[in-house]
């Protein structure tokens, strides 16, 4: 009982998401279902994060190294643990386990990392707007995930990639009866609106109008293309605002990955790179830290990647908002490099050398 309470009080110290917001930038990283597809434990497609009870150390792993990269949320790996999905694959008896299992991952490494823990809920694949049925089952999903992350004591919930403002909302009102801060981010299609036809600063602003805590933009997007529709929402609301592209070069031809053509290489599956052939469109760290500080100077406090995202990615964000992560360590000094460095020791030969490396032979 001792230990119980104790343990209360560190939790009661510890500055909630709101309070964080106040202060300066809260930095969330994301990308775990496109993560775990690289490596080898998860399957693209269906996209179930069967990983969390398959290999539930290398959750608890990529949660610590992105807390050592520079996030500031642990995000409970619950990302399309919904029953609809479930049900896809056949493994819909493992649903509350698979919820449980991943809070109780999230949970452990916030608590040892000061990091802030959070629940989250996602589009379901099941909403159909003038299907009042859909209506119904979407809600017991939402209710029963948030019911979970509720026992599990999260500091918040992350509601996100809705493509529908319809679903975003119900997804707002579930979170709040059941009495949790929420965070809601839209997913906007190719076309620039909501499959409703919503704009998204009039989509954001209608979730503010019913009171969520934190609204903005995920996924779909890369940095260049998601920063025009931010600086129109950011004419809109007042509340806090919320930014996680994808790490993925997106164009106003091509404004989301799953819009992108590869016209360099022909084998290809049905000729189109989303989701498993994205790799030459990958975002370098440079191109996520300036979308950090253009997004920053827009007013965004809650900033973050999502897919395709690595914690490389993350510690170049938390350092373009002037953070030094444990990672930062590390961060990289070409210096020393003994080909491209420019240290006093370094061999005359090599650096030489290194305007060959540089420049491509003319051809004889």
């Amino acid at each position: 009982m001792e230990k119980s309470n104790q343990d209360s009080k560190n939790s009661a110290k510890k500055p909630g998401l709101m309070e964080r917001l106040e202060k300066g930038p809260v930095i969330c990283a994301e990308g775990y279902l496109f993560e775990f597809e690289r490596r080898g434990y998860l399957q693209a497609g269906a996209f179930v994060p069967e990983v969390v009870l398959e290999n539930p150390g290398l959750v608890e792993q990529l949660h610590r190294e992105f807390a050592h990269a520079g996030s500031d949320v642990i995000e409970a790996f619950t990302y399309y643990g919904h029953r609809e999905k479930l049900r896809l694959i056949g493994r819909e008896k493992d649903l509350e386990p698979m919820n449980r299992m991943a809070l109780k991952i999230a949970k452990k490494v916030a608590k040892d990392t000061g990091a802030l823990f959070a629940g989250n809920i996602c589009n379901t694949t099941a909403y159909m707007p003038e299907d009042k049925a859909t209506h119904k089952a979407v809600r017991k999903m939402f209710d029963e995930q948030l019911h979970w992350a509720a026992d599990a004591g999260v500091d918040f919930v992350i509601a996100e990639t809705y493509t529908h403002g319809g679903e975003a909302l119900m997804a707002l009102d579930a979170i709040k009866a059941a009495k949790l801060t929420a965070v809601v981010t839209l997913a906007i299609p190719t076309n620039g609106v909501t499959r409703e036809g919503w704009t998204p600063e009039d989509a954001c602003k209608r979730l503010e109008d019913r009171g969520v805590d934190v609204v903005g933009l995920n996924c779909a997007r890369g940095p260049k293309t998601m920063l025009p529709l931010l600086k129109k929402i950011r004419k809109k609301v007042k509340v806090p605002m919320a930014a996680l592209p994808v790490a993925y070069r997106t164009t106003v031809r091509e404004p989301t990955f799953q819009s992108l053509n590869d016209r360099h290489c022909n084998c290809i599956p049905r000729d189109h790179p989303f989701p498993i052939a994205l790799d030459p469109f990958t975002c370098n760290r440079f191109e996520i830290a300036e979308f950090g500080k253009a997004a920053y100077d827009l007013g965004v406090r809650y900033l973050g990647v999502c897919c395709g995202a690595g914690p490389h990615h993350i510690r170049a964000l938390a350092e373009a908002l002037g953070r030094k992560p444990p990672a930062s360590r590390y961060s990289p000094d070409m210096s020393k490099h003994y080909i491209f460095g420019s240290a006093k020791n370094l061999s005359e030969q090599h650096l030489q050398y290194a305007e060959q490396l540089r420049h491509r032979r003319s051809a004889s």
